[in-house]
């Protein structure tokens, strides 16, 4: 298997023109995905996480928006692709689960018609061939009797049908990267559960390549094999899955890891959340972007977090954009571990 990555972005920067001024969602993001693996990416609310997908996608505003940087699909380049080129990639190459399956979906088609219509896009099917393609699709995401639901339409369908019924139709011309927004976001524990075992069978079936996008780091640990931690439009943390969770190196990631509760702790101890509220990327912090919220700062002194962007230095892939010494990071993250398991 060749060694360069399926999918490659580096020095990703998406910026929004607005009346107040120009929105830095994305700025200088870098990162890799090979065949078959799933990449997390995970991040409070406007820290990025979908600016970027997007931006993969092709799909922000050329009017009202800048993107720059390099996005390389199976050693394509996305961002000097034409819209022609980028028509014919999505849906067929590449697809997104969106987060709201009822927005995304229209009221006035039914769902086969739906499914029908992006294979028929891309793969010139007759109207009988696209309805045989969808009662196939709907069976193999476990909607029931897909022959009769194939003409129902969105609003007959529960939460997690609707959201099954969307994996279908990313996967009908099955494309080799997908990415999923926050696909689980509004079902319950079971239906949840149920969808994240339905997108790792389809991937060990087709090999498809997945980025995963969540604020949820229990779904991360069920699904992703390797996980970037975002915030303010930067990484500022990456490694494995094992990695960020059982030996987090930033103290954004910290602070995400403590705001949950854990079935070992002792529950008369609170959550600790995080202090402050996430930055404007109008008018982003100075230095690090999380010095204002964090609570080591003064462990660094000298004023440094508020004065200098710490890099992001990755040793294997692995690495976190903090000027924290390596020795205190580890000494922290080691004492957070103890606290959380009291």
């Amino acid at each position: 298997m060749s060694s360069t990555p399926f999918l490659s972005v580096r020095d990703l920067r998406v910026h929004f023109s607005t009346e107040d001024g120009m929105v830095k969602a994305v700025d200088g993001l870098s990162f890799d995905l090979a065949h078959g693996k799933t990449l997390g990416i995970v991040g409070e609310s406007g820290s990025g996480k979908s600016v970027t997908n997007l931006a993969v996608l092709g799909l922000h505003h050329p009017d009202h928006t800048e993107v720059s940087g390099e996005i390389l699909l199976d050693g394509q380049d996305l961002l000097t692709a034409t819209e022609r080129e980028l028509e014919r990639l999505r849906g067929n190459k590449m697809a997104m689960i969106f987060q709201d399956a009822l927005a995304s979906l229209s009221p006035y088609h039914s769902i086969g018609r739906q499914i029908g219509e992006t294979y028929r896009k891309h793969t010139g099917a007759s109207k009988r061939d696209a309805r045989a393609r969808a009662v196939e699709m709907l069976r193999k995401v476990g909607i029931p009797q897909p022959d009769l639901r194939v003409d129902d339409y969105p609003h007959q369908f529960s939460g997690g049908m609707r959201q099954r019924a969307m994996i279908a139709m990313a996967l009908v011309c099955n494309p080799e990267l997908l990415i999923a927004d926050e696909p689980t976001t509004a079902l319950d524990v079971t239906v949840q559960a149920q969808i994240m075992d339905l997108l790792k069978e389809l991937q060990q079936e087709t090999g498809t390549s997945i980025i995963f996008i969540t604020h949820d780091l229990g779904v991360i640990a069920d699904i992703a094999d390797d996980v970037l931690v975002m915030y303010g439009g930067k990484c500022v943390e990456r490694g494995t899955k094992q990695e960020v969770l059982r030996a987090p190196q930033h103290p954004y990631t910290w602070g995400l890891l403590g705001s949950m509760p854990t079935l070992e702790g002792d529950v008369d101890v609170p959550l600790s959340p995080i202090p402050g509220t996430p930055p404007s990327l109008l008018n982003p912090p100075t230095g690090c972007r999380f010095h204002p919220r964090c609570t080591f700062a003064e462990q660094v002194g000298g004023g440094r977090c508020a004065a200098e962007q710490p890099p992001l230095e990755l040793v294997e892939g692995r690495g976190a954009a903090c000027h924290l010494t390596g020795e205190q990071r580890a000494r922290f993250s080691a004492d957070r571990a103890a606290a959380r398991a009291h």
